[in-house]
């Protein structure tokens, strides 16, 4: 059984959906979705044995938000500070929603007992080059949004997110399609939150990471993404790497059954290790 929550963070309400009883699973979704990106997930997790813990970030699905300086890491922490006091939890952050878990390995290393980063982003990697196919599909959002054009950049994200820069436009259709425009597109509608103050970086502090970590990443998503995943599961002592074939950024959507496997697996490590 499921149940949706609010978790206040400032001047922030958290919208946040809990599945299962047991060890904390906390899930960071991607700038791009809200925790719906999990629900297949969400709902395994719990299934498994485990408290089961998906929120929206601040202009993010139903989450209610004065716009302030705010620290994504510090809402993280909020959430766990309600829902499980004193109890350390495996993150599972896809893109942004990687990075934070990785700043929060990093910053409350007490908090974090095991990593899942899916197609994850790192604070202070360095910033990619693209071919000009792939510039081209970049240039053409940049010019939708100076065109205030919502939908046509929602359709441009679907294309290069979803579909993935190296494959075709309408590859994933269906549900999946219909999820990620409603969930981008109240993105693109929603009112300004304010600016992010977490200010470290991760990236050259990969090799502190000290937990289990396990890296997801679709081989459809951008190449510098493929290529930084490889780095931090290269870097961080331990990690594994696990590469979707066919999928995209959000592999989560498209075979949501290979990332709860991995999910599940490095469950079965982190309580293995303690």
């Amino acid at each position: 059984m499921s149940s949706l929550l609010r978790v206040p963070s400032g001047q922030a309400d958290l919208a946040v959906l809990t599945a299962g009883d047991g060890a904390p699973v906390l899930f960071l979704h991607a700038a791009i979705c809200d925790h719906r990106m999990w629900r297949e997930q969400v709902a395994a997790v719990g299934d498994a044995g485990y408290r089961a813990i998906a929120y929206d970030r601040r202009g993010h699905g139903t989450t209610s938000a004065i716009a302030q300086a705010h620290s994504p890491v510090a809402d993280a922490m909020a959430v766990l500070d309600a829902l499980a006091p004193g109890q350390s939890a495996v993150l599972v952050g896809c893109s942004q929603g990687g990075r934070i878990a990785l700043d929060a390995a990093l910053r409350h290393p007490a908090r974090v007992r095991g990593l899942v980063l899916v197609d994850n982003s790192v604070s202070g990697a360095p910033d990619p080059v693209h071919p000009p196919a792939i510039q081209a599909l970049g240039d053409a959002v940049a010019a939708a949004r100076a065109a205030g054009d919502i939908d046509r950049v929602n359709a441009l994200l679907a294309r290069v997110w979803l579909d993935g820069v190296l494959a075709s436009e309408g590859r994933v259709a269906g549900p999946a399609r219909e999820l990620f425009l409603d969930m981008n597109g109240r993105i693109l509608r929603a009112a300004p939150v304010g600016e992010s103050v977490d200010t470290q970086t991760a990236y050259d502090r990969l090799g502190q990471i000290g937990v289990p970590t396990h890296v997801i990443v679709g081989d459809l998503d951008y190449p510098h993404i493929q290529e930084r995943c490889r780095h931090v599961a290269a870097t961080v002592p331990g990690a594994t790497l696990q590469v979707v074939h066919g999928a995209a950024h959000l592999p989560s959507l498209e075979q949501p059954g290979a990332v709860t496997r991995g999910i599940l697996e490095l469950l079965a490590r982190a309580r293995q290790a303690g």
